[in-house]
């Protein structure tokens, strides 16, 4: 039932995690799928290869940079036509000391995970609205409603975004855009492998959640499908919680 022919569909961060999944996903649906990647080119191309030409294309962007973001945007228009669906996924995720961090800590976690967010989302907005119609589903965090110990300003990052997501659904609803949010606890990608790495910590979280599980990146691209589709609709300004 979730049927993407013909369209458009823009993945921040896609080279890798939960990125990746939603461009194999989006493509296995029926999309075609521009996504951006900051560093890892390599990763980015073999993505491309496994996917017939025209259908998938990689944009290296500096979220953090208002003009690579403009340029970028323009030249996924110019590729494809038009976006139908942006889904905000880049984001950095490590470590702090609360009592003992450098500043530039805290300006690198909310340039990415929040000003990256606006930039992108400003510029995507301007084609949706021409086209009275989109889907934006951006990533959260579970750490916004449990907390999470050195995690206190990934947190106060994502706390940001659902405030940016309830204010946004308000805002282009009149455009017949909906803008969402899906909120993973932890989920075993490559952003996590430091954390993970001890593997006591890593089997007391899996304890934490109900179904014993740490999801994997297809667990968390799954919601971020369905709230992109025609069967979410009557669905703006939510946030579905995975973990």
């Amino acid at each position: 039932m979730l049927n993407f022919n013909n369209k458009i569909v823009l993945v921040t961060g896609g080279s890798r995690g939960i990125g990746e999944a939603c461009v194999k996903m989006f493509l296995a649906a029926g999309a075609s799928v521009a996504f951006t990647y900051k560093n890892d080119s390599n990763s980015a191309q073999i993505l491309c290869s496994q996917f017939k030409s025209g259908s998938v294309k990689a944009y290296k962007l500096d979220v953090e940079d208002i003009e690579d973001v403009k340029e970028v945007i323009s030249n996924v228009e110019n590729d494809f036509g038009t976006i139908d669906i942006l889904v905000n996924n880049a984001e950095v995720h490590q470590p702090i000391d609360i009592e003992n961090f450098a500043p530039d800590e805290l300006e690198d976690m909310f340039a990415t995970n929040l000003k990256g967010v606006f930039y992108i989302t400003g510029e995507v907005a301007k084609i949706m609205k021409r086209n009275n119609s989109g889907r934006i589903v951006n990533l959260s965090s579970t750490a916004t409603q449990q907390g999470e110990a050195g995690s206190s300003h990934y947190a106060a990052s994502k706390g940001a975004i659902n405030s940016f997501t309830k204010s946004l659904a308000i805002e282009f609803a009149a455009y017949g855009i909906n803008v969402n949010a899906v909120a993973p606890g932890w989920v075993d990608t490559p952003m996590n492998s430091s954390v993970f790495s001890n593997e006591v910590y890593k089997e007391s979280e899996r304890l934490k959640i109900p179904v014993q599980q740490i999801a994997n990146a297809e667990d968390i691209a799954g919601p971020i499908l369905f709230l992109a589709s025609d069967l979410a609709n009557h669905i703006t300004g939510g946030r579905v919680l995975c973990g």
